[in-house]
C-alpha cells in the first residue's frame, strides 16, 4: 500500500513516516507539509491512503480532504494531535470523505513511538475496505425465525460511512421535531468518536440525539446513534443491545449487523436507509429488510461522496427508491404517514 502523509511539522512526520515502513508492502508514497502541497501531489501522484493532518498552515486538513475527494479521490485518514479539541473539524472532513481518524503517534520518553499500534491498526482495516487485501465474506443473514411481539412500534433504521456525518445531519435537519418513530443510527465510526459525533448532530436538529445504552429500548421522537467499535443490535427484548460477532468484519459498528437484527427482532416494517459509504455494507442487510415489508431507500450517486454502499444497495435490488440526501427525509415521512 502507497501512503502519503500530510502534516507541517516535521517531528510528527518523521514518526508517521518510521511507522509505514515498519509494517512489510507499506511504503510512503510522498510527504507534504500543507493542504495546498497534498492536494497538487495527489493530482499528480495518487496514493491509496493519505494520513491527513487537521490543523495546518495555508490549507487545512478539512479543505485539502474536501479538495482531494473531489480532484483525485482516495481513502484519506485524518491523524491529528487534538482529536477531542477539534471534533466538529474531525466530522466535517469525514462529511467530505475522511473514513476514520486517529490521534496522532508520538515519540515516548525512551525513544519507542506511543500510539502507533491504533494507527496501524485503522490502517490495516482501511486496506481491507479498499481492496488491499481480501475482505471478509458476508455476514449470512440469521435463519432463527422472528420472535411473536406486539405491533405499534416504528422505527428509522440509517447506516452511513464514508461521508456520512453531513448526510445523516442533512436526513435529521429535515424530520420533524415530533417525529413519531425512534431513529436509530450506524456510522462506521472509532468508539472515540461516538460521543462527539452524536453531540455534533444534536446541533444539527431539534431532535434530541444520544449514543445507543446497551439494554435500552428505542422511544419515538429520539435519536440513537451507535455507540462503540462493537455492532449495535436490536435484541428479541426489542432493546439496543452490543457484540463484537462478527469480530473479523472490517465494518464497524456493521450497518449489516443491525439491518439484520431489525429484520428479524423488530415488531413492525419501518423505514431503513443507506447511505453514502465505501465497501458494501448494509446492502445485504437492507435487501433482507425489504424482503421483510420495510421501505427502503438508498442515496443516489451524484449526492453521495462515496457510492460504494448505495451502489450495491441498488445492483442487489434491496432499495425500493433512490434519492437524493435532500429527498430522503420527505420519503420517509411520507411513508411513516402512509403507515398510520
Amino acid at each position: 500500500m502507497r501512503i502519503a502523509i500530510v502534516n507541517d511539522l516535521p517531528l510528527a512526520v518523521e514518526v508517521l513516516r518510521r511507522l509505514v515502513r515498519s509494517v512489510p508492502g507499506y511504503q510512503v508514497a510522498w510527504t507534504a507539509a500543507d493542504g495546498v502541497e497534498a492536494v497538487e501531489k495527489c493530482v499528480r501522484d495518487r496514493p491509496d491512503l493519505v494520513l491527513m493532518d487537521l490543523i495546518m498552515p495555508v490549507m487545512d486538513g478539512v479543505q485539502a480532504t474536501c479538495s482531494i475527494m473531489k480532484q483525485s479521490p482516495c481513502a484519506i485518514l485524518v491523524v491529528t494531535a487534538t482529536v477531542s479539541g477539534n471534533a466538529s473539524k474531525v466530522f466535517e472532513a469525514m462529511g467530505c470523505g475522511a473514513l476514520d481518524a486517529v490521534c496522532t503517534p508520538v515519540f515516548g520518553s525512551t525513544g519507542g513511538i506511543e500510539g502507533g499500534e491504533d494507527l496501524l491498526r485503522k490502517i490495516a482495516v482501511i486496506g481491507r475496505i479498499i481492496g488491499q487485501t481480501k475482505l471478509s465474506a458476508p455476514v449470512p443473514e440469521p435463519s432463527v425465525p422472528p420472535v411473536a411481539v406486539s405491533r405499534g412500534k416504528r422505527l428509522i433504521g440509517i447506516g452511513a460511512s464514508t461521508g456520512g456525518p453531513k448526510a445523516l445531519a442533512a436526513v435529521l435537519r429535515g424530520l420533524p421535531p415530533r417525529v413519531d418513530a425512534a431513529v436509530a443510527i450506524v456510522q462506521h465510526l472509532d468508539a472515540q468518536f461516538a460521543t462527539g459525533l452524536a453531540d455534533w448532530l444534536g446541533e444539527q436538529t431539534e431532535l434530541p440525539v444520544a449514543l445507543a445504552r446497551d439494554g435500552e429500548k428505542p422511544e419515538p421522537g429520539r435519536v440513537y446513534v451507535a455507540g462503540t467499535s462493537d455492532h449495535l443490535v436490536i435484541g428479541a427484548d426489542q432493546s439496543f443491545h452490543y457484540t463484537r460477532e462478527p469480530e473479523d468484519y472490517p465494518y464497524r459498528p456493521s450497518v449489516d449487523e443491525f439491518f439484520y437484527s431489525l429484520g428479524q427482532f423488530w415488531p413492525e416494517p419501518g423505514v431503513a436507509c443507506l447511505l453514502t459509504g465505501m465497501g458494501r455494507d448494509g446492502a445485504e442487510g437492507l435487501l433482507g429488510l425489504r424482503k421483510a415489508g420495510w421501505w427502503t431507500l438508498a442515496q443516489d450517486e451524484a449526492t453521495s461522496v462515496v457510492y460504494g454502499m448505495p451502489r450495491a444497495a441498488v445492483e442487489l435490488g434491496a432499495a425500493a427508491e433512490t434519492l437524493s440526501i435532500n429527498q430522503i427525509p420527505a420519503a420517509i415521512l411520507r411513508q411513516m404517514n402512509k403507515g398510520r
